[in-house]
């Protein structure tokens, strides 16, 4: 038996919160969208974290793969603590930073594809690369529509963290189940 990957239990983790997090944002539409904001704070400081961990992971591969990890977790990370400290500004600021950071996960996770298939296969691959190139549509429909980002943002957010959470219960699995 080989040693278990501290990574994917955090991936799965993530996930597991992502899933939650946007099922909740569904069913209660009524939450203030200032508690959407820090929800989206703490998930985004959670997915830097782990595209960091990512970046740290595959840094001996060459390439600029890896590098968008890192530029990623760090935009994740400083985008995220700043909804948590303020997230009543951060309702204005998430119209902005919002469309950035789906495009620069999108992007990150695209860079990766290469490896996501060598580790989990064609059908993962397949489904990572759908989800990311929706996902960077939504980002760029926000980042050029700031309005139609502040109206729609409750339900792409909500659809696009489920999407996001099932992506990394699906990675965490399976580089669980190739470790076992």
């Amino acid at each position: 038996m080989r040693k278990h990957s501290s990574f994917g239990w955090l991936e799965l983790g993530i996930g597991i919160l992502l899933i939650l997090l946007g099922v909740l944002a569904f069913v209660k539409p009524d939450l203030a969208l200032t508690g959407l904001v820090f929800a989206y704070g703490v998930a985004a400081v959670a997915m830097g974290v782990a595209d960091i961990i990512l970046y740290i992971r595959v840094e001996r591969y060459t390439g600029f793969g890896p590098m968008l990890s890192l530029i990623s977790g760090i935009m994740s990370v400083m985008s995220g603590l700043m909804l948590v400290v303020y997230p009543g500004t951060g309702v204005l600021v998430l119209t902005v930073l919002f469309p950035i950071w789906f495009i620069a996960h999108c992007v990150s996770r695209l860079a990766h594809l290469g490896h996501i298939r060598f580790v989990a296969g064609n059908g993962i691959y397949y489904f990572i690369l759908t989800i990311n190139i929706i996902g960077l549509f939504l980002g760029i429909l926000m980042a050029v529509y700031p309005l139609f980002t502040l109206t729609t943002i409750r339900c792409f957010a909500s659809a696009y963290l489920i999407l996001l959470g099932v992506d990394s219960v699906v990675m965490a699995v399976s580089r669980m189940g190739k470790r076992w």
